[in-house]
């Protein structure tokens, strides 16, 4: 190399922690192309001096534009392993995907480049918008309205749903899993028996073939219909496409709560059977019969991974969850899809026979009331009755001197099934468990959807682990917290040049303030962006600059 470099982009004078758990170490980092230069600084470590960049022939680095790092952390574009933003960039103006929204439209899309993402995973929990047999998309996409809040579409496989995309200018990168409830649905449609052979080929063709067009991997959500009405053989079969794919399956167990160790079991035996690789999504033990069995279900998995098993998980930094209202009944309720739900709900009869389910359990369903309660309970989202936001539906019941399960089934018919809710079911000591596990990646599970009051995590998970967890609580080193949100979530995921600075690699960046950065989205103002997340680069692009979008679209879906 002769003369001096001239670079797109120059990030000058920062400490870089480059994704792989390494310690920090001055250097700037020159983007060309969209690609990685790293050039070592003659500094020492945590020097604030701007001492000039130089190439390997020791000339000083030159570029169009510079971001100045000094006193700030480099890092890789931060990666959400689990998310549920399937749809929320197609939702035009009222997701505020186009750009024309309204102000909280636009604050929903842009909450996630925000807090450093550059990319995310989405179709997790066994939902995504693909794939279907073309008979049943007209049916699929009128589900899809009440899963993602708006009419987003449903595709016959990866590539549909990578085109329908392409057309929305976004910030940051999307990658997909193929969704094993939608898959489901989009061979049987939304009904409560097993899967007749000829069915099960047509769902292993479908998933193959949308594997083969770049989707990320197989994702179950054993707790939702109608993925819960598959048995364990299905899905075997199912993930042994992905095993022949070289891709993941990832699991949000059948039980979380009382039977989790259970359902962890049941996962595990299904990543043997099939020869994939196991991921287990935001791993939790919730509700009060299961505080504390984090303490037998990380040594489960450590003892796995020492034997040779390719298993990790995710978490996300909070003691509450969010999912939709009508998880919170029986899987049997929801035979037939929403328009059976909402017939079941206005026969008392058949509420009864809901409340006396909650109250005694049913075999091999996770009951999230019965292991928690009402109380616990929260409305983050009924769009025609905003008053009913942030209430539990024990204190709506207690206003209305109704029973809480007439009071949920009464607005899950008046909102045709859109309620999306929040559960406060979890304990910290679990959370820290977790975050501490040294395989497991960082995932937000920010379910998006337009109005109410969205759970926080969405806006709030990667600062929330940086400032909390790191500086406050020095539960993880920076160098690890980093490491658990780019290079390890990039090799689970197979996010090829992704995750890592080095030379080459992804133009993917965020620059923050270790001493600032923090979360400050709550469950009263949940799309509250961060502090101390200065910059934030996707494609070689500057996408946030100062905390504030620049307005550039350099996003793209993502085929792995």
């Amino acid at each position: 190399m002769t003369g001096t470099p001239r670079f797109d982009l120059l990030v000058r004078g920062g400490l870089v922690v480059d994704g792989t758990g390494r310690p920090a170490r001055p250097a700037d980092v020159g983007v060309s192309g969209g690609r990685l230069t790293v050039l070592p600084r003659d500094s020492s470590p945590g020097s604030a001096s701007g001492s000039a960049s130089r190439s390997a022939s020791g000339s000083v680095a030159d570029a169009a534009e510079v971001l100045d790092a000094r006193g700030r952390i480099v890092s890789p574009g931060f990666v959400d392993v689990h998310t549920h933003s399937d749809g929320v960039a197609l939702l035009g103006p009222l997701g505020g995907g186009d750009g024309s929204g309204g102000d909280a439209g636009r604050e929903l899309v842009r909450a996630s480049v925000l807090q450093g993402v550059t990319t995310e995973i989405c179709g997790n929990c066994g939902s995504s918008l693909f794939p279907a047999l073309p008979e049943r998309l007209a049916a699929m996409r009128a589900e899809t309205r009440i899963t993602f809040g708006g009419d987003v579409g449903a595709y016959a496989d990866f590539a549909g749903f990578a085109a329908a995309h392409g057309w929305v200018p976004r910030a940051n990168n999307l990658a997909s899993l193929v969704g094993h409830g939608t898959l489901r649905a989009g061979v049987l449609g939304p009904v409560d028996r097993p899967a007749r052979p000829a069915e099960l080929r047509a769902m292993c063709a479908l998933l193959d073939a949308s594997l083969a067009q770049g989707a990320a991997g197989l994702s179950t959500g054993l707790i939702y219909t109608p993925g819960s009405y598959a048995g364990t053989a299905e899905v075997v079969a199912l993930a042994e496409v992905a095993a022949r794919r070289g891709k993941p399956y990832v699991t949000h167990l059948r039980d979380e709560m009382s039977r989790v160790e259970e359902a962890l079991e049941e996962a595990i035996e299904i990543s043997r059977r099939s020869g994939a690789a196991l991921h287990v999504s935001h791993h939790k033990t919730a509700g009060r019969y299961a505080w504390g069995r984090t303490e037998r279900t990380l040594p489960r998995l450590a003892e796995l991974r020492a034997s040779g098993m390719d298993v990790t998980c995710d978490v996300y930094p909070y003691t509450a969850g969010s999912t939709a209202l009508a998880a919170m009944l029986p899987p049997w309720a929801n035979d037939g899809g929403l328009r059976a739900l909402t017939a079941r709900l206005g026969d008392p009869a058949q509420r009864d026979r809901m409340r006396r389910a909650i109250a005694e359990g049913v075999p091999g369903w996770e009951n999230t009331v019965g292991n928690g309660g009402w109380d616990r309970i929260s409305v983050a989202c009924a769009p025609r009755h905003p008053r009913a936001e942030g209430a539990t539906i024990a204190d709506l019941a207690t206003a209305a001197g109704a029973d809480p399960l007439d009071v949920a089934a009464d607005l899950l018919v008046a909102e045709d099934g859109e309620v999306t809710i929040i559960s406060h079911s979890m304990i910290e000591d679990d959370v820290r468990r977790v975050l501490a596990a040294p395989y497991a990646m960082i995932g937000s599970d920010g379910v998006p959807k337009p109005g109410g009051r969205p759970h926080p995590r969405w806006a709030g998970t990667f600062p929330r682990v940086l400032g909390r967890y790191v500086r406050e609580l020095g539960l993880l080193g920076l160098e690890e917290a980093v490491h658990k949100m780019t290079g390890m979530a990039a090799a689970r995921f197979g996010l090829t040049g992704r995750g890592v600075i080095r030379d080459g690699a992804h133009a993917d960046l965020v620059v923050f303030d270790p001493a600032e950065v923090a979360d400050l989205a709550t469950f009263t103002e949940p799309l509250l962006p961060p502090t101390g997340v200065g910059a934030v680069v996707v494609g070689g692009a500057v996408v946030v600059r100062d905390g504030e979008e620049t307005g550039a679209r350099p996003g793209r879906v993502l085929a792995l």
